[in-house]
């Protein structure tokens, strides 16, 4: 970001292929319709190139992009209100020849799913953006404005809450 900030428009095109497709991932579980999740992962890069002269790196830019989209993110569900991609017609056939292991499979990404939509939404948040970004509790603190105790909580009850969804079926 540093040599983006300073005039190299190659390293802009670097950053973006570096981290587009975790950070839609992030956005598109963030909210149901794919089409608003497009929109939103275009506005976060769009600020990204708007406060490029602003840039101070103060942490990682990855936590410094998340802060943008979790920044984002607030904004949209104050409008429409929170829900999360429905991931019921998720492909698991691929995964085993075995059809009851295929029917297993979508059982469980049917009840994680669920489990993921019924989280609080802070901790949605955590765990998505340990998942998908790859963010240390430190990290999921700064780029969200929580402390890091609050982080580490969240994720922690987080983790429990899906992993108890899965492991019932």
């Amino acid at each position: 970001m540093i040599a983006y900030r300073d005039g190299n428009a190659g390293a802009f095109e670097t950053l973006y292929a570096r981290h587009r497709a975790r950070l839609f991932r992030f956005v598109l579980r963030s909210v149901k319709e794919r089409g608003m999740a497009e929109e939103l992962f275009q506005d976060v890069w769009m600020r990204v190139i708007e406060a490029r002269d602003r840039y101070a790196p103060k942490a990682r830019f990855t936590t410094w992009l998340y802060s943008i989209a979790h920044n984002r993110l607030i904004d949209h569900w104050r409008r429409k209100g929170l829900s999360v991609v429905d991931l019921e017609n998720v492909d698991v056939e691929g995964n085993s020849p075995n059809p009851e292991r295929q029917a297993e499979a979508r059982q469980s990404v049917q009840r994680f799913a669920k489990a993921l939509e019924a989280l609080p939404p802070v901790q949605r948040e955590a765990f998505l953006l340990h998942e998908e970004a790859g963010m240390s509790v430190a990290e999921i603190a700064q780029a969200t404005g929580a402390g890091e105790e609050a982080a580490k909580s969240r994720l922690r009850y987080a983790i429990a809450k899906l992993k108890a969804a899965v492991d019932d079926g």
